[in-house]
């Protein structure tokens, strides 16, 4: 999209454009390190090219005029720029269900809600009938101060209480803004919304209260508050009756967050007669493990290659990502949400990538590409890889614009860590447990990323044990679920706020042997 921004020579271009609400990739806030905010200047005198543009922008990109936002300034009056940043992003609305009814039926409505650290999901719920009356979602608006919650929390860290505020202002504005839109659906006005029970990352609920988030990102990472909290909507600044209650779920620890209690608790694993992991994939992985005597939980550092984020060719779940990907002897297929030309490969997409590259052999077990003279001549993956300078890398074909979908050796690495510290995670639970993989009777694949994942992907890298296929459930957004389940009953709040004193936490880093395991579950 073309945009008109004022010229600028004290703000950059990307704090321009974030200003006047336009979306833009942002996973560095601004450092000039992630290469992701891409902008084409159209109109307009800027500054000189600067030293991080040339090293993470292709020549080709260099030659048509591309910069990066945050290192771009306007030396006049007005700037025209051209972003490409996609704004029909794909959302996961809906999960686990079952049958919710009233403990006290009440008149009036109530939303539960999903603040994820991407995507904000909101459900309206007619408190009389227990009937989900409208749905909403939006992309996190918080993320023009970062991507992931680490990003956020140190845009605190720097910005201080002014830091504070604007990541709260951020995400009440988008919860006005997702209320304004289920209210228009259901023809019923903001007054009448009486409750709004959030499940959240302890992370986004600090930013949602402007409590200091800042502990959470440095040792011993002990979050203000873990319990549940109760607020009035008018002391949020939230638009709807000024006495609504507003229920934040409880978490765990600093990184197991309400939205795991509130799936965990939607999908009974407490009353569960069997083995049961629970597992949510994003920029970190959560996993619960259920038996019938203890909950085991702990969190990994999956990072952001997962969702699209750092690949080269990555982008979110959105039409024109790559979701799958089949290689063989006549080609490469790609399956494009939206249809038509790919603008890149999401979380799915590299994942399902990387699993037709192990198993046609041109990625070894230990990650590393095979080389282009290893095949016979006229072996179809000899044309598939090649090499850019010395290093060796794969083509999947041209894309949108004309520009390649490139797959790299960093892209492998990056999936490679994301399967390792999953992995891993999920074997320290089963020790803790005494269980190995032929003992699980269920997996729960919960969350945004993990509805679009194709249990063969899942289980041919590794990043889950060795199970029978059948054995994966997909859980959906359990988190807005979890949610609705205590917006209609008092019983159920006080289930989950018992539920997370109940779940125990394993520090991974702390496990005996952790980084020899980790190491060993690097290999697909």
């Amino acid at each position: 999209m073309k945009i008109t921004v004022k010229g600028d020579r004290s703000r950059s271009v990307m704090e321009r454009l974030l200003v006047e609400n336009v979306p833009l990739a942002n996973s560095c806030n601004g450092k000039g390190t992630c290469g992701k905010c891409k902008i084409r200047v159209v109109d307009g005198a800027v500054n000189e090219m600067t030293a991080p543009e040339r090293h993470l922008l292709t020549e080709e990109e260099l030659q048509k005029g591309i910069r990066l936002a945050c290192m771009t300034y306007g030396q006049g009056e007005e700037l025209v720029v051209e972003t490409g940043e996609e704004t029909e992003h794909v959302f996961t609305t809906d999960g686990f269900m079952p049958e919710l009814v009233p403990e006290i039926r009440r008149d009036g409505y109530g939303l539960a809600v999903d603040i994820g650290t991407t995507t904000v999901v909101m459900s309206l719920t007619d408190l009389r009938s227990g009937a989900e009356a409208a749905t909403a979602a939006m992309i996190n608006p918080q993320k023009r101060y970062g991507l992931d919650v680490l990003t956020r929390i140190t845009y605190e860290t720097e910005s201080g209480d002014t830091g504070i505020a604007n990541l709260q202002r951020a995400i009440i504005g988008g919860l006005n803004e997702l209320m304004a839109d289920v209210c228009r659906q259901a023809g019923i006005s903001a007054p009448d919304i009486i409750e709004i029970d959030i499940a959240a990352n302890c992370t986004m609920l600090h930013m949602l209260a402007a409590v200091d988030a800042r502990p959470i990102g440095k040792a011993p990472y002990k979050p203000v508050f873990v319990e549940a909290r109760r607020y009035k909507a008018c002391d949020l600044g939230l638009h709807c009756k000024d006495d609504a209650l507003v229920y934040l779920l409880p978490s765990v620890s600093a990184y197991i967050g309400a939205d795991i209690v509130a799936g965990v608790h939607i999908c009974d694993l407490k009353n569960a007669a069997d083995n049961v992991l629970f597992i949510d994939i994003g920029t970190n992985g959560e996993l619960v493990l259920a038996t019938k005597h203890r909950m085991y939980s702990c969190s990994c550092a999956a990072g952001p290659a997962l969702e699209g984020m750092n690949i080269t060719s990555g982008m979110r779940a959105a039409a024109g990502a790559v979701e799958d990907v089949h290689i063989d002897k006549k080609g490469i297929s790609a399956a494009v949400i939206g249809g038509g030309k790919p603008a890149g490969l999401c979380g799915s997409g590299i994942l399902a990538v990387v699993r037709e590259l192990v198993r046609t052999g041109m990625v070894t077990k230990r990650g590393v590409f095979a080389k282009p003279e290893d095949f016979a001549a006229g072996d179809y993956r000899r044309t598939i890889l090649r090499y850019c300078g010395t290093k060796r890398e794969v083509v999947l074909g041209e894309g949108k614009d004309g520009k390649e979908l490139v797959v790299t050796q960093g892209d492998i690495r990056q999936v490679q860590l994301a399967k390792g510290a999953i992995r891993s995670g999920i074997e320290v639970l089963m020790k803790q447990a005494g269980l190995c993989a032929e003992d699980l009777n269920r997996i729960l694949i919960a969350g945004q990323f993990g509805a679009h994942l194709p249990a063969e992907s899942l289980l041919e890298i590794g990043l889950l044990p060795p199970v029978a296929p059948e054995k994966l459930v997909y859980a959906g957004n359990s988190a807005k679920t979890g949610a609705m389940a205590t917006l209609l009953s008092e019983r159920a709040k006080q289930d989950v706020e018992h539920l997370a004193a109940y779940i125990n936490y394993i520090e991974l880093s702390n496990s005996e042997g952790y980084e020899r395991l980790f190491a060993k579950c690097l290999l697909f």
